[in-house]
């Protein structure tokens, strides 16, 4: 049990793509799938014993790391407040599920799941391969948004639309600009927009600052999209499909 919550951890560091990534990926991408197509119909109470539930498992998991921070000597403002996108999104994740608020949702869709699903790709997880906390928190923190989000979505009946994208779009450029200039304050790098991650990233692609930090607007803009294409496709059919009753009537 030492090992597993060790500071200096001993283990075999996280690799990019090997085994144990693609067998958290692949876990999640289940339990996701499980969720938007197995999940039929449940009641009243057992959609809200889970959205409850996975509210608690959220919190906890960045509770967790705050503690277990504070516990090993870790802990800084610079670098352990939950101001990064992908833990800010674990609280915006848990209120979603808690309020059922359709504008929470909104951020939940786009920013939860195009925030995390980078994050799983390019993982920061350090020297904290499997089977330490590290590994464990992560992949539960990010796969948990992830999943939040398709429950909203697939079980209880949310969907985004034009005006959500939007929405989030300009949020998002908020929450940069307000996060950009607290890093000028405390001398930090939240959502690496100082500086780039020690780990592989697509911003490694993107240029050197701070031009990464504005490539980053048109990458996002088209994760934005994608998520919503699907919703755009079905709405394009159904208008076909009135369309032509109309023209048959």
């Amino acid at each position: 049990m030492a090992s597993f919550f060790a500071g200096d951890y001993q283990g075999a560091p996280f690799q990019q793509f090997d085994l144990t990534h693609l067998a958290a990926l692949g876990v999640i991408a289940l339990g996701c799938l499980a969720l938007g197509f197995c999940w039929r119909s449940p009641s009243l109470r057992a959609r809200q014993a889970f959205r409850y539930g996975m509210a608690v498992l959220l919190v906890a998991v960045d509770v967790s790391w705050q503690v277990w921070c504070w516990a090993i000597g870790t802990w800084t403002v610079q670098t352990s407040l939950p101001l990064h996108l992908c833990t800010a999104m674990v609280y915006v994740s848990a209120l979603m599920l808690v309020s059922k608020s359709y504008h929470v949702y909104e951020f939940g869709y786009f920013l939860g799941i195009g925030g995390a699903v980078q994050a799983l790709l390019t993982p920061d997880v350090g020297p904290y391969g499997f089977p330490h906390y590290g590994y464990f928190q992560f992949f539960i923190g990010h796969g948990a948004t992830i999943a939040a989000a398709i429950y909203m979505t697939a079980v209880e009946g949310y969907r985004p639309r034009w005006q959500s994208l939007l929405r989030a779009a300009v949020g998002a450029n908020l929450y940069v600009a307000a996060v950009g200039l607290l890093n000028l304050w405390l001398g930090s790098n939240y959502m690496f927009l100082m500086y780039k991650p020690n780990v592989p990233s697509l911003l490694d692609y993107l240029g050197p600052w701070p031009w990464y930090v504005l490539a980053a607007e048109p990458i996002g803009v088209a994760m934005f999209l994608l998520l919503y294409l699907p919703f755009a496709i079905r709405d394009r059919r159904a208008a076909r499909r009135l369309s032509h009753s109309a023209s048959v009537g």
